[in-house]
C-alpha cells in the first residue's frame, strides 16, 4: 500500500475536481470533503479522491451521521485518530454490492464466447479487480471447473478494502442467499448441482475450499498501484461507474498494460469502452455484456 510522504493538499487534480462538483454544493463542504479524502490518502494510503463526487458525498454523510458528528471536519479528526472509525468508513466507501453469478447472462456469454478462446492456452491467469467479498470469484472458479480449466488457472482477486478480502478468503456466506445464487447459477448455464459446491451449517454456507486452491486474495488500489502480472482475463465489473473520468482512464490503461495480447477484458453492464481512449485497443466479443478482446 502506498504511503506518500509529500503529497500537497491541493493537487492539480483536486483543483480540477472543484469545477466538476454538482451545482448547489457549498464551497466549505467541498473543501471539507477534499481535506478528508486527502487526509485518508496521506495517512493510511487509501485513495478515494477520484471517485464520483455525488456517490462519495452521500457515503461520507452517512458515516458522519452514524458517528453522531455534525461536520465532515469532525469525521476527519475521528478517522485520523481512531483506526476503528477508518474501518467503518472503508465499508461505506468500498463498493461491496455483489452476488454469485450476478447478471447470469454475463456468465453464460463467458461460457460460450470466452471459454473456447481460453482452451487454447496451456496456463491461464485471471485478475478479478475489485472483487469485494468474493462471490463473483467463487462463481468464476465454479464455471472454470465445470469447463475443465480451473486446474490450470491462477486467479488473483484484489480489492482496496482488507476487510472484504478477509471475508472472501473465508468463503462463508449466508445460507439465505443460496436460493438466489442457485437460480443465478442455473441461468448462467451451470452444468451441475450448485449445492455440491458448499456445505450448509445452520445459517451459513461454506464453499468448497478446493475452488480457491489456485487463487490469491490480496489488497490492490486501482487509484495508486501498478500492474503486477500479465493476465489472459481481467474482470472488473461494476467498479468503474464509481470513478471520475481521470481514474476510469487510469484503470483502463492499467488493464490494457496488464493484458496479454488477445487477452479478455470484462466490464459491468453500465460500463463501456465507448468514447474512451481505450476503445480502439479492443475488439468486441459481446457489446451487451461488455466483454472485449485486446488487439495485438
Amino acid at each position: 500500500m502506498a504511503h506518500p510522504e509529500s503529497t500537497p493538499v491541493f493537487t492539480k487534480d483536486a483543483r480540477a475536481r472543484e469545477g466538476r462538483a454538482p451545482a448547489g454544493i457549498a464551497p466549505l463542504e467541498r473543501l471539507e470533503m477534499e481535506l478528508l479524502l486527502e487526509a485518508v490518502f496521506r495517512h493510511y494510503g487509501f485513495d478515494f479522491r477520484a471517485y464520483a463526487f455525488s456517490s462519495l458525498r452521500r457515503r461520507l454523510h452517512k458515516r458522519m451521521e452514524a458517528e453522531a458528528l455534525t461536520t465532515l471536519s469532525g469525521l476527519q479528526e475521528r478517522v485520523l485518530h481512531d483506526r476503528a472509525c477508518l474501518e467503518r468508513l472503508l465499508k461505506d466507501l468500498s463498493i461491496n454490492v455483489t452476488a454469485m453469478f450476478r447478471d447470469p447472462s454475463f456468465f453464460l456469454a463467458f461460457r460460450r464466447e470466452v471459454v473456447p478462446l481460453l482452451r487454447t492456452y496451456p496456463f491461464l491467469r485471471v485478475w478479478h479487480a475489485g472483487c469485494s467479498t468474493g462471490e463473483e470469484v467463487y462463481a468464476m472458479a465454479i464455471l472454470l471447473r465445470e469447463e475443465g480449466l480451473l486446474d490450470r488457472t491462477r486467479i488473483y482477486a484484489t480489492d482496496i478494502n482488507p476487510e472484504v478480502i478477509h471475508t472472501a478468503k473465508a468463503g462463508i456466506y449466508p445460507i439465505a442467499r443460496m436460493q438466489e445464487y442457485t437460480q443465478n447459477y442455473l441461468k448462467s448455464g451451470g452444468t451441475g448441482a450448485f449445492s455440491d459446491y458448499y456445505v450448509a451449517n445452520y445459517d451459513a454456507a461454506r464453499f468448497d475450499s478446493t475452488l480457491m486452491k489456485g487463487t490469491l486474495f490480496t489488497q490492490h488500489n486501482l487509484a495508486t498501484d501498478r500492474s503486477f502480472s500479465e493476465f489472459n482475463v481481467i474482470i472488473c465489473r461494476n467498479v468503474l461507474i464509481y470513478f471520475d473520468r481521470a481514474l476510469k482512464d487510469r484503470s483502463l490503461k492499467l488493464f490494457h498494460d496488464s493484458l496479454a495480447n488477445f487477452g479478455v477484458l470484462a466490464l459491468g453492464r453500465k460500463e463501456s469502452l465507448r468514447f474512451t481512449g481505450s476503445e480502439e485497443l479492443y475488439t468486441v466479443i459481446s457489446e451487451r455484456e461488455k466483454v472485449y478482446r485486446r488487439r495485438q
